[in-house]
């Protein structure tokens, strides 16, 4: 719980005023070797699939596995957490902050941010050479 603790002792005014928590998916497709982990359960996924293999690295991991599957997640990386609402990523954001990953970032927006990023013209531009940011994990991504 000491983990916890001190993660929940960071979350400060500052600490969200700054947005420090948080990314987009545009963002997290920009960093090279950022992973989106969809915290969703199977059957959402099974449902309402989300087609970012050509975009951004996937996983899939249902936040009731987590405990047991987060070392799955890297630790050097940038990773953004979906779920439908931000209610579920928010939770896995503590959980993984507490785990020591310190660039975990909540995906804004749900299902509406993420489907407006997976629009075919947003999908052109970046397929028509836009550069990938170099970043390993740092920066918000805020925007």
């Amino acid at each position: 719980m000491d983990a916890l603790d001190d993660v929940l002792r960071s979350l400060t005014f500052g600490f969200f005023g700054q947005g420090r928590h948080k990314t987009t998916l545009p963002h997290l497709i920009e960093v090279e070797g950022a992973v989106f982990l969809d915290v969703r359960s199977a059957e959402e996924t099974a449902r309402a699939p989300l087609p970012l293999a050509d975009d951004v690295r996937s996983l899939a991991i249902p936040i009731h596995e987590l405990p047991d599957r987060w070392r799955e997640v890297p630790p050097d990386r940038l990773v953004g957490v979906f779920c439908a609402s931000d209610v579920r990523s928010s939770m896995a954001y503590a959980y993984l902050r507490a785990r020591g990953l310190q660039h975990v970032r909540i995906v804004t927006g749900g299902y509406a941010a993420v489907t407006e990023a997976l629009k075919p013209g947003r999908l052109w531009t970046r397929s028509a050479g836009a550069p990938r940011a170099r970043a390993r994990g740092v920066g918000s991504g805020a925007s």
